[in-house]
């Protein structure tokens, strides 16, 4: 008989990495509840009552009867930024991987899981060059080789600006050359930094969300995102 020896799933092997890369510069890790409320998930991060992703179609509340007040199982990781800045002064430097749920149709590239990689840092003096140069490091580190990051303007509830990032890897292979979009990002807005007690007379910030599944596509060449979730052992056996 052969033994088989276990190993990391491909996700928790990215998790993993990508905690190492980011706490050569400084940033810690930190988690947070899946199962949110209204007022962390959406209200702390200035995200207004009448907004689209507060629906049905793109949340998945709890019942009422269920919960003591309006909690909803995350779309994002941002709230655990704004419960780790009501909780530390800064400076902070923070990266927040975990799951999200969005209530959406699935294909090749959605799911309604995934994982998403949060990242904040909020300082005296933070600006746009950065947040440019974390996610140069980060990248490029990640990709084993040199990359460039470009910014699109965005609107996104909780920075102030807000971006769409583009990243180029240089070099071989099959994303070499080529502008992909990769993630939201921004200045935080100086409404959240009231909101989690923090001056935005005195201190700045960026951040920036990412899904760590599409990461995966790209770093490993995956054609459905899905893969990652089936448990199929011809799947997962090659990492």
């Amino acid at each position: 008989m052969i033994e088989r020896i276990g190993h990391e799933h491909p996700l928790s092997q990215m998790i993993a990495e990508i905690n190492s890369i980011f706490a050569e510069i400084g940033f810690v890790f930190v988690e947070g509840p899946e199962a949110e409320t209204e007022h962390y998930n959406f209200d702390q991060l200035n995200v207004p009552k009448d907004h689209p992703s507060r629906d049905m179609q793109d949340t998945f509340w709890f019942k009422e009867e269920d919960v003591p007040e309006p909690t909803v199982l995350r779309t994002h990781t941002s709230p655990v930024q704004a419960r780790y800045m009501e909780t530390h002064e800064p400076p902070l430097r923070i990266i927040v991987p975990g799951k999200v749920f969005r209530n959406e149709a699935t294909d090749a590239t959605h799911e309604a899981q995934f994982y998403q990689l949060e990242g904040l840092c909020v300082d005296t003096g933070v600006h746009l060059g950065h947040l440019k140069g974390t996610l140069e490091y980060f990248f490029s580190k990640l990709f084993s080789g040199k990359t460039e990051v470009r910014f699109r303007p965005s609107f996104f509830p909780f920075v102030e600006p807000g971006l769409e990032v583009d990243m180029k890897i240089e070099g071989e292979g099959k994303l070499a050359g080529r502008w992909i979009e990769v993630m939201g990002a921004g200045m935080v807005h100086p409404n959240v930094l009231t909101a989690c007690g923090i001056d935005p007379e005195v201190y700045s910030g960026f951040a920036f969300g990412m899904g760590i599944d599409r990461l995966g596509v790209m770093k490993y060449g995956v054609e459905d995102v899905r893969d990652f979730y089936t448990g199929d052992l011809r799947f997962v056996n090659q990492f």
